[in-house]
C-alpha cells in the first residue's frame, strides 16, 4: 500500500474515531461502556499498519479532546497510550501471526491487542493517580466489568470487517 493510501486512511479512521463517540455520549457513561473510539484504531493497525495504526491511536484521543472535551484530561493519558498501543500491536501482531484462516487470525491479533492496550492502560493510571487511589481492583472495574459491553461488541464486529476488508482489497 502507498503512503498516500495509508495518510487518506489513517485520516478517515482518525475522523470516524473522533465522530463515533459523540453518537454515545449523549447517553451517560456510554463511551466507557460501549468504547466507541477503540473500535476504529483497533481497525487501523489492520488496516495501515503498526506505525499508522500507532499514530491514529495517538491522535484519535488528543483530537477528540480538543474538539469535544472528551475524553476528559484525567483520562486523555492512559486512553491515548492504550490506544496508540492497540493500534500499534494489530499491526505488528497481523503481520508477524502467521494462521491461514483469516477469521481467527484476525481474532488473536485482536485480543493479544486489546490484553495489550488494557494492561498498558492500568499501568499508566496506576502512575498517573494518586498512590492507593488506582488499585488492581478499580483497573479490572473499569478495563474489563465496566467496559464488557464494547469488549463483546469489538468481538463481534472487528474480525467480521476486518477479514471483509481485506477480502475487498482494501489492504493486504
Amino acid at each position: 500500500m502507498n503512503k498516500t493510501k495509508q495518510l487518506v486512511l489513517t485520516a478517515l479512521l482518525i475522523a470516524i474515531g473522533v465522530i463515533l463517540p459523540q453518537a454515545f455520549h449523549m447517553i451517560p457513561n456510554a463511551g466507557s461502556v460501549v468504547l466507541p473510539m477503540h473500535i476504529p484504531v483497533l481497525i487501523s493497525g489492520y488496516v495501515v499498519g503498526p506505525f499508522y495504526g500507532c499514530l491514529c491511536g495517538i491522535l484519535t484521543p488528543v483530537l477528540s479532546h480538543f474538539i469535544f472535551g472528551m475524553p476528559p484530561a484525567p483520562v486523555l493519558p492512559g486512553m491515548i497510550f492504550e490506544l496508540a498501543v492497540y493500534g500499534l500491536m494489530t499491526g505488528l501482531l497481523n503481520r508477524i501471526i502467521r494462521i491461514e484462516k483469516p477469521l481467527t487470525k484476525a481474532y488473536c491479533v485482536l485480543i493479544l491487542s486489546m490484553m495489550a492496550g488494557r494492561v498498558t492502560y492500568g499501568i499508566l493510571n496506576a502512575l498517573i493517580f494518586k498512590a492507593g487511589s488506582y488499585s488492581l481492583s478499580v483497573w479490572i472495574a473499569a478495563a474489563f466489568v465496566t467496559a464488557l459491553p464494547g469488549i463483546i461488541l469489538q468481538l463481534l464486529l472487528i474480525p467480521v470487517l476486518v477479514t471483509r476488508l481485506q477480502k475487498a482489497k482494501l489492504f493486504d
